[in-house]
């Protein structure tokens, strides 16, 4: 107890604060204050604590398919959730032989390996410039992630590595494929890249893929043992450990409704900081947080097959995810197609295989498994994709069909029901393009705060972006923690 007082003594006399939100995000930023001594109450909407990390039975019982996030290569290599000892709570991250496939037609596939020099290899003669692009970075990642994990505005702690993290990130995605002459290198690049949702012909639209795939050589691209719900429930747990509070089904519409707590933070979209904060914010902040551009949407599709994914190339089914969008030229296209608001045809789709590293989320002995996609369509598109995430694992996998036996599918609009972050079915909580990518949700100093004193923004509309890192809630609390000094 005398630990308490002193930290409380350090902060300004703060003694209790609100988190509104549940995601990881919210969860961090709870911690935070949390064993800085500070009474937190955390408040969510939905009757379940997790907001898109969570895990549930879509399409028959017993099988586990993942609500929204999947596969966490900024979750094992978070430089906060390191700090929290969230394997004491249940956490236990698996990883599949492969991180990730990459398959094109004719059977061809991009295989890449936590090894950096395995993945070398494996690209024959483009080896060479992938090691060049990717193996110091994955060897110093927790300086890099030190610092873009953080506003932009920081002083940096590496400035060395940030440099030259920066400076490669400027450039489109075919401009850096440049130095590969193989589709398979080219198409592995793009697919990482592609997370970034819309254009990757513009400036900075590398940055997304040269992260992923550093995170992918040093950490590798896990899964969560159970599903991702289990992040969430460690979370709850190291939560409750220093006496933090848990309320559900409690929808915040208005400040006027949270009594005044000392701090005030929101893992919200922006569009919810004004609906609850209303005049009390500054205009130039509330003008802001309307204009923020929200992004291309997901259509998520989850399947339960009769066996495995017939993968024209077999070494696919050792793979956790699995990109499927053809060579960096067709990504290229599609993308710019569905940032125009256009739907692809074959559009790029994102698959997990999580079940073959977690057989828990199998169920038993039914003979079924979970498979998890999702497919890049325009924002708060109201068509159904579904057929074409189908036939886009078809075209890699032939006779897929056939092994189909359930399906559950969530599209844009319905995204949104199931989370109100994603705003027209934006999974990212905000376009990943312009200034807006490295300035989110506002041009200001500090990016968390929304101008009012004690009151914060952590959401993924915030630094360092979409992911399950709880860097956003953890650099938000910190910032609150800051202001009361």
């Amino acid at each position: 107890m005398q630990l308490v007082r002193e930290v409380r003594d350090t902060v300004g006399g703060v003694t209790d604060a609100v988190v509104v939100g549940s995601g990881p995000n919210g969860l961090a930023a709870a911690i935070t204050l949390a064993d800085h001594g500070v009474d937190v109450r955390v408040l969510e909407a939905k009757e379940r604590v997790g907001g898109g990390t969570l895990t549930s039975e879509l399409t028959v019982p017993g099988l586990l398919h993942d609500e929204c996030a999947a596969f966490h290569p900024t979750g094992v290599g978070s430089p906060y959730f390191q700090t929290l000892g969230l394997e004491e709570f249940g956490l236990r991250w698996l990883w599949p032989e492969i991180q990730l496939a990459h398959p094109l037609d004719g059977g061809r596939t991009a295989l890449l390996w936590q090894d950096v020099g395995r993945t070398a290899t494996g690209l024959g003669a483009d080896g060479p410039a992938w090691n060049g692009l990717f193996e110091r970075a994955a060897r110093t990642f927790d300086d890099l992630a030190a610092d873009v994990f953080r506003s932009i505005t920081h002083v940096p702690e590496h400035p060395l590595e940030l440099a030259r993290f920066g400076l490669r990130s400027l450039w489109p995605v075919p401009w850096v494929a440049r130095r590969w002459q193989s589709d398979e290198a080219r198409a592995l690049f793009a697919g990482m890249a592609a997370h970034k949702f819309g254009s990757l012909t513009s400036p900075l639209s590398a940055s997304v893929g040269l992260m992923l795939g550093a995170a992918a050589h040093a950490y590798g691209w896990p899964v969560a043992e159970g599903g991702t719900e289990s992040i969430t429930r460690a979370l709850v747990g190291r939560l409750e450990l220093t006496g933090g509070r848990i309320e559900t089904g409690v929808r915040v519409t208005s400040y006027d409704d949270l009594g005044e707590p000392d701090i005030l933070i929101l893992d919200t979209a922006p569009d919810a900081v004004v609906r609850i904060m209303g005049d009390r914010l500054p205009s130039r902040t509330r003008r802001a947080y309307r204009r923020h551009r929200f992004g291309p949407a997901a259509f998520k599709v989850d399947y339960a097959i009769e066996g495995d994914i017939p993968w024209e190339n077999p070494e696919v089914l050792k793979a956790g995810t699995v990109h499927l969008g053809g060579t960096l030229e067709e990504i290229v296209m599609n993308e710019a197609k569905v940032g125009r608001g256009e739907m692809p045809d074959l559009p790029f789709v994102l698959l997990g295989q999580q079940y073959l590293v977690d057989p828990l989320r199998s169920g038993g002995e039914s003979g079924l498994n979970p498979v998890y996609a999702y497919a890049h369509v325009p924002h708060a598109w109201p068509g159904d994709a579904s057929e074409s995430v189908t036939a886009q694992i078809e075209r890699f996998a032939p006779g897929f069909r056939d092994t189909v036996r359930h399906v559950h599918v969530r599209d844009p609009a319905g995204l949104q029901a199931h989370n109100a972050n994603y705003v027209g079915g934006d999974i990212s909580t905000g376009a990943n393009d312009g200034l807006q990518l490295v300035m989110r949700p506002r041009v200001a100093r500090n990016p968390y705060s929304t101008g009012v004193p004690g009151v914060f923004i952590c959401s993924s509309a915030t630094p360092p972006g979409a992911g399950v890192h709880g860097m956003g809630g953890r650099n938000a609390a910190l910032s609150a923690l800051e202001e009361r000094r």
